[in-house]
């Protein structure tokens, strides 16, 4: 059973860094790819929560983001310590939202806008419980 738990997240100012970490246990990576996504308070659509891809990880280390945070966070994964983490600098409030950490089943790893539409579905992905970044101004 795949389990995801994040930790790091806080309430910052803007221009300042925050790194989160997810604990990825009982994973088989060749049948993921891993993400980060976040959810912008309020953002729903008919009841669904709309979260968005904002980096993604391969297997073979390839990496994309979102334009709204390229250049500002980073991807990385410790396959030693069995963490994913999401490095993020300059942070704006428009950063502020839960962020969650993914594995992705590989049918749906397409670029990070693609997956939007893919997101609400319940095979989509593992999800871990979030955790939630506030960047005042």
């Amino acid at each position: 059973q795949v389990d995801l738990v994040e930790s790091g997240g806080g309430s910052v100012q803007s221009g300042g860094s925050l790194r989160l970490s997810c604990a990825v246990s009982g994973i088989d990576y060749s049948d993921y790819c891993m993400a980060w996504f976040r959810q912008a308070p309020g953002k729903e659509r008919d009841g669904v929560a709309q979260r968005e891809g904002v980096a993604r990880m391969d297997n073979d280390g390839t990496t994309m983001y979102a334009e709204s945070v390229k250049g500002r966070f980073t991807i990385s994964q410790d396959n030693a310590k069995n963490t994913l983490y999401l490095q993020m600098t300059s942070l704006n409030p428009e950063d502020t939202g839960m962020y969650y950490c993914a594995a992705v089943q590989l049918a749906f790893c397409f670029a990070l806008g693609d997956m939007k539409w893919y997101v609400a579905r319940p095979d989509f992905a593992v999800w871990g419980q979030g955790t939630q970044v506030t960047v005042s101004s």
